[in-house]
């Protein structure tokens, strides 16, 4: 198709995730730095007016900044294609293998990737089983410490790290308030670390990694209030080391069949190995937010690096 000279772009945030709050500083963001960079830009939240205005507003590409639910498990995805309009960003098959993470660990192992063992509970299963039985079995196979986290979710939301078997059963109640199945897998102890990966159109590249190093747990908080949390752009990392996590994430990136730009989570440990935790197809662009942190490490003008995704995806 050709590329129109002044494309117009429709930003999706908000939605009625746990997220939204991020999600709509996201797509403030964005769209301030594509019209930096001559784009024009509408924002539309989701809600009973999205289908109408995309239908009237026929945008050239639609860029889906929603978090959580429905923005990152494909169906707000698939809804855009049903109107037959173009995306920026990970289609909706995808984006439903990704969202889940279980199976994202499963495929990037497959993939010859390091990922913590785990389990998955449903909350049904977790009842009719007997929840003390089920965890005592839990712990004597994976040991402690443990991370119990929602199997679908970000922001660190529901997410808890168990050090003492008593505390596993409110973390499960916890988990559970944000999802019916739990995954709950090995805690690796080491640097964490997040890589971003873009391609505007010669295939993924990874950004420089960002170390997180945080006041107590890096949870909803101080994901998004600055103050608790120290970033490392690039990470404090030896060289061969920075090279295996941008390696990580990249294959990941591949291996999950993901589009034009993602954020993989991983632990590096003592031994320098990278472990990938999950990964995320609608990544923050908040202003505390990893990705837009690593591409300005990198030497990127936002508001240009993303016009260029623009019109890759475009191309």
């Amino acid at each position: 198709m050709t590329i129109p000279s002044s494309p117009r772009v429709a930003v999706l945030a908000g939605g009625l995730s746990h997220e939204r709050d991020v999600s709509l500083r996201s797509g403030r963001r964005v769209a301030e730095a594509l019209r930096s960079a001559g784009i024009e830009v509408s924002i539309h939240d989701v809600d009973a007016d999205l289908v109408p205005a995309l239908t009237d507003l026929r945008p050239d590409l639609v860029w889906p900044l929603l978090h959580g639910a429905s923005g990152e498990d494909g169906s707000v995805r698939d809804v855009v294609q049903l109107l037959g309009l173009r995306l920026l960003g990970t289609g909706p098959r995808a984006s439903r293998v990704a969202w889940s993470k279980p199976i994202a660990k499963t495929i990037v192992a497959r993939a010859g990737l390091a990922t913590p063992e785990f389990v998955t509970l449903p909350q049904s299963l977790f009842r009719e089983l007997g929840a003390g039985r089920v965890l005592d079995a839990v712990v004597a196979r994976l040991g402690l410490p443990l991370v119990v986290k929602p199997s679908r979710g970000g922001s660190a939301l529901g997410v808890n790290l168990v050090t003492s078997a008593d505390d596993l059963p409110r973390a499960m109640v916890d988990c559970f308030a944000y999802s019916d199945t739990a995954l709950i897998e090995q805690a690796i102890s080491g640097t964490e670390v997040a890589v971003s990966v873009v391609d505007t159109g010669d295939g993924p590249v990874a950004l420089p990694p960002v170390e997180i190093v945080t006041d107590g747990a890096y949870d909803y908080d101080a994901r998004y209030n600055p103050g608790r949390v120290e970033y490392f752009t690039p990470a404090r990392l030896d060289d061969d080391v920075v090279a295996a996590v941008c390696d990580t994430a990249v294959t990941a990136h591949r291996a999950l069949g993901l589009t034009r730009l993602s954020r993989t989570d991983l632990i590096v440990d003592d031994a320098g190995r990278p472990w990938f935790l999950e990964v995320n197809v609608a990544p923050g662009m908040t202003e505390t937010s990893l990705l837009p942190q690593a591409a300005e490490g990198a030497g990127h003008n936002l508001g240009d690096l993303y016009r260029s995704l623009v019109l890759a995806s475009l191309a």
